[in-house]
């Protein structure tokens, strides 16, 4: 299956794909290159978004989108926490391709303040959370009416977790090996085969 590669200038947002740098809650890159795609269908969904989004002098910094199932088992390995990472056995909508996490920036590239930063794994990060700043929880309701206004579900521990509705049975679950140029290293795929094999 072909996804579509969310690249600018033809989706006007700024990359900046955690998994491919130490800068997650792993510690270390699970991506060897920065990434990102998505199925058409969440591609479309995402381009409505940056066109409601243009008027209100706002775009989109996007984390992460398509991650391969061997991405998904190796966040399993690190962290197995179900309130937070979808168990890769049932399969992540980011591994069919149709999912994103994303924040939102103003005209001069700055991250609105949500609260917490991008996978930070507390009940801070759950929508509709009182105890982060007032500006915090109206920056987050902006997001969360931005993208739902143009089609998306969301992940309610999450506030940056965006997906197509019930995916699920409809979309299947790819590898790496659906991209024509891999982004993950054979090194790290294969700890996560192992990793699959120990939960299988």
């Amino acid at each position: 299956m072909s996804l579509v590669e969310i690249i600018p200038p033809v989706f006007d947002v700024d990359l900046s794909i955690a998994y491919a740098t130490a800068e997650n809650f792993t510690g270390q890159s699970v991506y060897s290159r920065p990434g990102s795609y998505l199925h058409a269908d969440a591609a479309a969904l995402l381009q409505r978004a940056i066109d409601l989004a243009r008027p209100l002098g706002l775009r989109f910094k996007v984390f992460d989108t398509f991650r391969p199932a061997e991405a998904q088992w190796a966040l399993w390995a690190h962290t197995p926490d179900p309130d937070f990472l979808a168990d890769p056995k049932r399969g992540s909508p980011h591994s069919m391709g149709v999912a994103v996490d994303l924040t939102l920036i103003d005209a001069q590239g700055r991250e609105l303040d949500m609260g917490t930063g991008f996978d930070a794994f507390t009940p801070l990060s759950h929508h509709g959370s009182t105890d982060v700043s007032v500006t915090a929880q109206r920056n987050r309701l902006l997001l969360l009416g931005l993208m739902t206004a143009a089609g998306w579900d969301f992940f309610r521990n999450e506030w940056w977790h965006y997906q197509l509705f019930s995916p699920r049975g409809k979309y299947p679950v790819l590898s790496d090996d659906v991209l024509g140029q891999p982004m993950m290293s054979s090194q790290v795929k294969k700890r996560a085969a192992e990793t699959a094999a120990k939960y299988a």
